[in-house]
């Protein structure tokens, strides 16, 4: 058994007390290799942001478990680094299971330094969900581990996570979920999707540079959890806007996506206004990285030292971070 604390890390708790009292949301972003927790590092000491590090199952597959921890250590350690260099405040970081899907896979996590789990139990009925989130919630409690459920389905596919369509939250359902399950916060579901084509082109407007637009986010249904659910802390994934530049850049190197959509960042910046302490990142990062990876195998097709594709890539991850820390999530100079 492995304590966060002695990763250098924290749960959320904290956190989200902060985020609710500050009206700002606490930024989640995946990451899968070094150059990518590089950069969040960077950016959040730079700008200031508390952060909760994202690890999705198929990612710690990827990574190895045993590397995910000492790399986990590794950000803590080049965040007070950094932090001292610059004469800056250290900032708080939590390591987080990105849609945990069993008991099992959970209890590893807390037992490997995570400091805090997602149990979506949202593919089962609802008493399932319920049993099955109250039974993490039991095992992570004993560790100080927090934990996040989640009531509602989204659509989309993101690694292991796939659905057809979404099932909003029903707001009657959440002050039972809470109560019964212990959780210490609640993704939902009022219209964010994952994946980078998260609506069909049918369900959009375009705006007048031709960029589908997407429906409005159900913020009816998040008002409605608010009030039933006063003070509570609560997640939203699915929420990559999914710039049309990094798609213009993919697509004119060699890429083909088509029908990117993603959620527009000013409808971001509402939801971290209200009672959403977090914020879920991922696809944009994927989008920057293979951008920049594509653009250099373009414009220099002979190279082939690694430091010279992902160098720029991890530059241009920084700077997207910074910006959603500053100018979406609201959460940089909070610390």
């Amino acid at each position: 058994m492995i304590n966060y604390k002695d990763l250098g890390l924290v749960n959320t708790k904290e956190m989200f007390k902060k985020a609710m009292d500050g009206g700002y949301a606490v930024p989640a972003y995946n990451f899968n290799n070094m150059e990518q927790i590089q950069a969040i590092i960077t950016a959040c000491v730079e700008t200031q942001s508390p952060v909760i590090l994202q690890v999705s199952s198929g990612a710690r597959k990827y990574a190895n478990q045993i590397l995910l921890k000492y790399m986990a250590q590794g950000a803590a350690a080049m965040m007070r680094e950094m932090a001292k260099e610059k004469n800056l405040k250290q900032i708080p970081i939590a390591l987080h299971l990105d849609h945990g899907d069993t008991f099992e896979l959970c209890k590893s996590c807390i037992e490997s330094g995570f400091s805090s789990v997602m149990i979506d139990g949202s593919h089962h009925s609802y008493e399932e969900n319920i049993a099955l989130t109250k039974k993490v919630v039991d095992l992570a409690h004993k560790y100080d581990v927090t934990v996040e459920g989640e009531l509602g389905v989204l659509a989309g596919i993101e690694d292991d996570v796939q659905a057809a369509k979404s099932i909003y939250t029903q707001p009657e359902e959440v002050i039972d979920f809470v109560t019964r399950t212990g959780v210490d916060s609640l993704a939902i579901s009022i219209g964010t999707s994952h994946g980078a084509n998260k609506f069909k082109p049918e369900q959009c407007t375009k705006n007048k540079d031709g960029v589908f637009v997407p429906p409005e986010l159900r913020f009816d249904i998040l008002e409605e959890i608010e009030k039933k659910l006063p003070g509570f802390s609560i997640v939203l994934h699915g929420s990559s806007s999914v710039p049309p530049e990094a798609v213009k850049i993919i697509n004119s190197n060699g890429g083909a996506l088509k029908d990117t959509v993603g959620i527009p960042e000013e409808q971001l910046r509402k939801a971290a206004k209200s009672a959403v302490c977090k914020v879920n990142i991922d696809s944009d990062g994927r989008l920057w990285m293979t951008a920049m990876i594509r653009k250099t195998f373009t414009e220099k097709p002979a190279e082939f030292d690694p430091r010279k594709y992902l160098g720029p890539a991890r530059e241009a991850l920084i700077d997207m971070y910074k910006h959603k820390n500053e100018h979406v999530l609201g959460s940089a100079e909070k610390v």
